[in-house]
């Protein structure tokens, strides 16, 4: 870019040059790119309009500097035509009025500026064809020097992939669009076991292993049609001695004017590679012990199954697990064990061989069979029979010969019904059915039961939540005496306010609790809880003395801290001892080995009243029985209700009335109370009382309900369930 001068200093006369050259400026920025600022273009143009009206001034007369002014505005980049026409213009115009003072003006001056305007329209062009001729040349010679370059490049290149060609140690080889070969190197030919001669003019497919011709063919003409430009594979090509070699295949089109006119194909040897990839795919997919396949190649084989079944077309598995093979492995050792599993294996892989089943080890000691082509349940119980038949034979292992035997879980559905998760997690289900029920068995799936076992386990993980969260609620069912009918006592029954399921029974959740351990603390809040509600009636109907009975489960009863408990329980709500009646299993009262319990005397000592609840169906010895400080006995509902006198089993009826009569007799022998439970009819109420029996409890006598309608009934009214 050309400097811009420095106007300062020069004398513009008496004339305004300042002014023309603002003017000038302002229209060569409007009529086209300037490369200099508003400024710097004013200032340039205001040393021309001074240069040009010194040469107008000047004795003798010459148009030299204004053709200086037009080159100077060429190599200013002032270039656009019409920023030259409006310079000559206001160079005829406005220059001598604006510029040039009065005296100054010579008297030929419209010759002079003629000539200014000639001179500087001369100028401009002249600089402006010398450019444009300095512009010319270097594109040629630039165009001469790229030429140079590509041809040198091209030859280069040629040399370059001559030699990569040549000495490549992969192999590489270039065939026309019809599959002929037209070249190939050396490491190309000894790949293959020809030589170089031999391969020239050989069509491709030729040489594609039989079992992938068809795809690589296919490939291959999609490559030549100009479908792709490039490819790359891993296939499989045949020696000229008939072995066959893996490898690694990569494919390129060459174009010339944009049609396909050449492939280039680069192929690398990875037979060891892809050997040593087998063996580590079969090494993930097997078990190491067994060889049979592994979870994963099960499951990937499950999988495919499922996706690929037919309409209609159904699946199974028999899960195996061998029993009680942890006692083999402790008793005889980890070594012997796992010469066990691999003798196992081999039976369960031969018994299904001709039906052609995958057996598969899951892990330990479980195995699995898919069974993909049964028609319906019993196809894969006869698979499950099998299986068990060829485990329940002798296994001779060492010096040692072992009896084993499996449980196994049978599971058969529809494909298009299921997944691979749900499958398995079902025959997990069904495989601990099968253990359950005993040794050398099998069970079939079935969703009812399933469906009990998943309900039974959202109980089990509630629980703990439902304590915390106040869901618990107590019932009581009135205890009558059978001589005068007054309500006498109530036993507190526990039930559950399940937010989803309603009102639920003990049975469905009680045994939940004792097999979780949750049932000594749910034990100690119906405890409490029952009383708060008997000290409640106590304090509101004193005269009724009214007791509370409260079930207490072997593991509270075993529980060393169930005496403090109690009294606590009678500390803190104000109950008197007396009113509060615990009731025990036979099982729990008499202990594990026929011991009383402990407890028993301290809890008595408190002034508390004891039973033992569902009398009859245990196994009490009476000689310890009547030195325990026992109250009362609960009379098994059984007995009660074989006591019907509805004439449908007058004998049965006579054998339970004789039981009652002398399990009653046996109490009072002993000075206990006596309670009968189930009580369901009047006939009921009238035999038992006939027979001296103390108490009663059943629907007869009123169902379980909530405290209010125990408060109600003693307040003389019911209020109606």
């Amino acid at each position: 870019m050309a400097a811009v001068p420095d106007p300062a200093g020069v004398d513009a006369g008496r004339a305004d040059a300042q002014g023309y050259a603002a003017d000038w400026a302002r229209a060569v920025r409007r009529l086209g790119f300037v490369p200099f600022s508003a400024a710097e273009t004013e200032r340039l143009l205001l040393v021309h309009t001074i240069r040009l009206a010194q040469a107008v001034r000047a004795e003798p007369f010459t148009a030299g500097p204004a053709e200086e002014v037009g080159r100077a505005l060429v190599e200013a980049h002032l270039t656009e035509p019409q920023t030259l026409d409006w310079t000559l213009h206001a160079l005829g115009a406005a220059f001598p009025r604006q510029v040039l003072g009065v005296g100054d003006r010579p008297p030929d001056l419209a010759d002079r500026i003629a000539s200014v305007q000639g001179g500087l329209a001369a100028g401009f062009a002249r600089a402006l064809r010398d450019r444009t001729f300095s512009q010319q040349e270097r594109i040629a010679r630039s165009a001469w020097q790229a030429r140079d370059e590509v041809e040198q490049a091209l030859r280069n290149s040629e040399a370059r992939f001559r030699a990569v060609f040549t000495g490549a140690a992969i192999g590489i080889g270039i065939a026309g669009v019809d599959g002929r070969i037209i070249d190939v190197n050396q490491a190309f030919a000894d790949m293959l076991g020809y030589s170089i001669e031999e391969l020239r003019g050989t069509n491709v497919a030729a040489l594609f292993h039989a079992d992938d011709a068809a795809g690589m063919w296919e490939l291959y003409r999609e490559l030549t049609e100009g479908k792709q430009d490039a490819a790359r594979v891993e296939k499989r090509y045949h020696r000229k001695d008939g072995s066959v070699v893996w490898t690694d295949l990569a494919v390129s089109l060459i174009r010339q004017d944009g049609r396909p006119r050449f492939t280039v194909a680069m192929i690398e040897d990875i037979t060891q590679r892809y050997e040593l990839q087998q063996r580590l795919r079969f090494q993930a997919l097997h078990d190491p012990l067994t060889g049979l396949p592994n979870r994963t190649l099960f499951f990937e084989t499950l999988g495919r199954v499922l996706d690929t079944a037919g309409a209609g077309q159904r699946v199974g598995v028999c899960f195996l697990d061998l029993d009680g093979f942890k006692a083999i492995n402790d008793s005889l050792g980890h070594d012997l064990g796992d010469r066990l599993l691999v003798m196992i294996a081999r039976r369960l892989a031969a018994c299904v061989a001709d039906r052609g089943h995958l057996v598969a080890r899951m892990g330990g000691d479980e195995f699995v069979i898919l069974v993909d082509e049964g028609d319906d349940i019993d196809d894969a119980v006869a698979v499950a029979e099998a299986a068990l038949a060829a485990v329940a034979a002798p296994v001779h292992v060492g010096n040692h010969q072992l009896a084993v035997s499996a449980s196994v879980g049978i599971v058969q559905c529809p494909a298009a019904e299921t997944t691979a998760s749900e499958l398995m997690k079902a025959a997990d289900t069904t495989l601990y059915w099968a253990k359950g029920a005993g040794r050398g068995r099998w069970a079939v799936y079935d969703p009812e039961r399933s469906a009990r076992d998943i309900a039974r386990s959202a109980l089990v993980a509630g629980l703990p939540a439902a304590l915390d969260r106040g869901e618990f609620v107590l019932h009581y069912q009135p205890i009558v005496s059978l001589l005068e009918g007054s309500m006498l006592a109530v036993e507190a029954l526990v039930r559950w306010e399940h937010p989803e399921l309603g009102l639920i029974g003990p049975d469905r959740f009680i045994g939940l609790a004792e097999e979780t351990g949750l049932i000594v603390q749910l034990g100690e809040w119906v405890l409490r809880r029952a009383c708060h509600d008997a000290e409640q009636w106590r304090r509101e109907f004193p005269e009724a003395k009214l007791v509370v009975s409260v079930n207490l489960a072997a593991r509270q009863a075993d529980d060393p801290a169930i005496v403090d408990t109690v009294a606590d329980a009678l500390l803190t709500t104000g109950l008197p001892a007396e009113l509060l009646q615990l009731e025990l299993t036979e099982s729990a009262v008499m202990g594990s080995a026929g011991e009383p319990l402990r407890s028993l005397h301290r809890l008595a000592a408190l002034g508390v009243r004891l039973a033992v609840d569902d009398f009859g169906t245990g196994y009490s010895n009476l000689a310890y029985l009547r030195r325990l400080p026992i109250h009362c006995l609960k009379l098994a509902g059984p007995f009660v209700e074989g006591i019907r006198a509805d004439g449908s089993d007058v004998e049965a009826d006579h054998r339970d009335e004789r039981i009652v009569d002398a399990l009653v007799r046996l109490a009072h022998a002993l000075e206990l109370w006596v309670t009968a439970e189930a009580v369901e009819t009047g006939v009921q109420a009238e035999r038992l009382r006939a027979l001296r029996c103390d108490t009663g409890q059943g629907r007869y006598f009123g169902a379980p309900a909530p405290a209010e309608t125990i408060t109600a009934r003693l307040r003389g009214r019911e209020v109606t369930q």
